[in-house]
């Protein structure tokens, strides 16, 4: 009994980990603690002290009255978001559409400045390709295989680049220097690497996932598992129902005012349920694959899953393609298993009468 409540404990506890840091929309906290997840959001309206992330995307749309650091794949600045203090990043692409008050320095595959972005303070990028289209207060090094000014845009102090420079160099107000010193060398590198920094991220949350799903559930996991192997046509189109019809319903019920923060709240559970039958897709196509090879081992085959999965993701279009039926299969297993529990559970309360033992759950 010591052991079963320890491995609860455990699971329990692991199960916060992943709420904490998975990789569904997570919104900053006002604290200057660090936010990790999938996507990390500074909300229009919402003001913090400052931002450290480490994530997928991270977009501010409202007011950070501090510095910004990040390493994501994406980081974007609204022109809805301001952000106080300096920008430091290490993203596959940035886009700063608000306004910076302060320093900024990036290293990325790509850097927008769009129309209305506004860089008050020095500019320090070294990237593959960097468009500058808005307001540069103060001075200007950039290091970029390509480096294009727009119409608009306008820069303030001098220029100091390293690169091709291309379109209206008569933005800057001071003096324009080529300096082969700043370098673009390692500029396109930055990309790929933050890229793989967030896959190898999110399968590390997805394998803990699973771990929690397979222990907290195992023939549920199974029956998931089964559904698949044993009608995968059948699973894939009850989960283009699930797909389309919750979000109709969320829809539906946002239209009147008392079912708004209800249909808030189905929306962030919906989003954590794609997420599990993601990870129960992948699940149980290894698993049916393990078994036509006699190997019957659930944890091997979450393994496997999810290993391939995120392998066949990296792949461009086919790879999205595929992974979405693989989502619908998860999504169509999960509702015929929670539909087939409920009948049984039915059947057997049929059978046995009233009862005031507590029901049991795997």
């Amino acid at each position: 009994m010591d052991g079963e409540n320890h491995r609860s404990r455990l699971v329990v506890a692991m199960l916060v980990v992943i709420i904490a840091f998975g990789i569904g929309p997570m919104t900053a906290a006002a604290q200057p603690d660090p936010q990790a997840g999938g996507t990390v959001v500074v909300e229009e309206g919402e003001s913090v002290d400052e931002l450290e992330s480490f994530a997928g995307t991270v977009i501010v749309r409202g007011t950070v009255t501090g510095d910004v650091s990040a390493l994501a794949g994406d980081v974007t600045i609204t022109d809805t978001g301001s952000v106080e203090g300096g920008l430091e990043v290490a993203a596959g692409s940035v886009t700063i559409a608000g306004t910076v008050d302060d320093d900024v320095e990036i290293a990325a595959g790509s850097v927008t400045v769009t129309e209305n972005g506004t860089v008050n303070g020095t500019f320090m990028v070294g990237a593959g390709n960097v468009i500058v289209d808005g307001t540069l207060g103060d001075d200007a090094e950039i290091g970029a295989e390509t480096i294009r000014l727009g119409e608009t845009a306008s820069i303030d102090g001098d220029l100091r680049y390293d690169g091709d420079l291309e379109g209206n160099t008569d933005a800057v107000a001071g003096s324009v220097e080529e300096d082969s010193s700043l370098g673009i060398d390692a500029a396109p590198t930055v990309q790929p690497f933050a890229t793989w920094i967030v896959a190898v991220y999110t399968l590390v949350v997805n394998l803990l996932l699973g771990a929690v799903l397979l222990a907290l559930f195992p023939r549920f996991s199974d029956s998931v598992a089964t559904s698949v192997a044993t009608g995968p046509i059948r699973s894939g189109l009850i989960g283009l129902g699930v797909f389309v019809g919750i979000p109709v319903l969320l829809i539906a019920l946002a239209i009147t005012i008392v079912g708004i923060p209800l249909s808030i709240v189905g929306a962030i559970a919906f989003s954590f349920l794609l997420w599990i039958a993601t990870v129960y897709g992948w699940y149980a196509i290894a698993a049916a694959v393990l078994s036509a090879l006699g190997i019957g081992n659930r944890w091997l085959a979450l393994v496997v899953g999810l290993v391939v999965g995120a392998a066949i993701t990296r792949v461009p279009i086919v790879g999205g393609l595929i992974t979405f039926l693989v989502l619908l299969l998860g999504l169509g297993a999960i509702a015929r298993g929670l539909y087939g529990h409920r009948r049984n559970v039915r059947e057997r309360g049929q059978r046995v009468g009233p009862s005031t033992d507590e029901p049991t759950t795997d």
